[in-house]
């Protein structure tokens, strides 16, 4: 009994197939067994060449060897082994055809002729690629919408003199002369008899008057800076994303 023996079919599938020299050959992507007996016979390991084709290698002699499923096959054998479609039954044409390639005929222990079918508890597997697992990923593009700032502008201060004519009206005062006749009384009898009796005399007033003396000064009357209000406007954003799709092509076709 072989290590493979002890372990169960999902142990199987999924695992990475290496050859006899340690190469990758490719990823289970199925067990087929034999109709008959139950047992199971063939890995279906797919490489990622010749599109829905696998490659198809006895399980006998396998064994893991740490988390890799080691065949005593070198590679290049597998690559050139006979083609058949990954449809769930091995026609005894096929069978034939890979015992022989294989070089494990009757005289070996193996059943010619026989038909072997994939089990029925089986895993996904991607025909496109050589790795796998039981599920398809679907993903899509999103929008990543972002803000940056830039420039949008200049504002500035700009300072000069402007020349205008400034009227008002400012009230001045003048002297004038007026005469003033008084009557002789004894408060002023003293003063008028101080002089001679008959003279010829000058008596003069100087007179003045308010003039307009204009000057000017430079008087700070406000300040005045810049600041920036912000705004918020709706921009539209019109962008075309894609999407993957996923869909069930169920094809109930038997190969017999």
């Amino acid at each position: 009994m072989t290590d493979i023996d002890q372990r169960p079919l999902s142990d199987l599938r999924s695992s990475t197939v290496v050859d006899s020299d340690g190469d990758k050959i490719g990823t289970v992507s199925d067990v087929y067994i034999d109709t008959d007996t139950g047992q199971p016979e063939w890995l279906a390991v797919s490489t990622g060449l010749f599109g829905t084709k696998v490659s198809f290698i006895p399980l006998a002699d396998a064994s893991f060897a740490g988390e890799d499923l080691q065949v005593p096959y070198a590679k290049s054998l597998v690559k050139d082994a006979p083609r058949a479609e990954a449809d769930g039954q091995l026609s005894p044409e096929e069978e034939a055809a890979l015992y022989q390639h294989y070089g494990r005929g009757t005289g070996s222990g193996m059943r010619a002729g026989g038909t072997s079918g994939r089990t029925d508890t089986k895993i996904g597997r991607d025909v496109s690629g050589p790795e796998t697992d039981d599920a398809m990923t679907r993903s899509e593009e999103e929008v990543d919408v972002s803000k940056r700032k830039q420039d949008a502008g200049t504002a500035r201060l700009r300072k000069w003199i402007e020349t205008e004519n400034v009227q008002m009206t400012v009230p001045v005062r003048r002297e004038k002369a007026r005469l003033v006749t008084e009557p002789i009384t004894d408060d002023n009898i003293d003063q008028a008899l101080s002089g001679g009796d008959l003279t010829t005399e000058e008596h003069e007033v100087t007179l003045s008057e308010e003039v307009v003396d204009v000057d000017k000064r430079v008087v700070p009357k406000e300040r005045v800076r810049l600041e920036t209000d912000v705004e918020t406007h709706e921009v539209g954003v019109d962008e075309q994303v894609r999407k993957e799709r996923i869909a069930m092509d169920n094809d109930a076709q038997t190969r017999r």
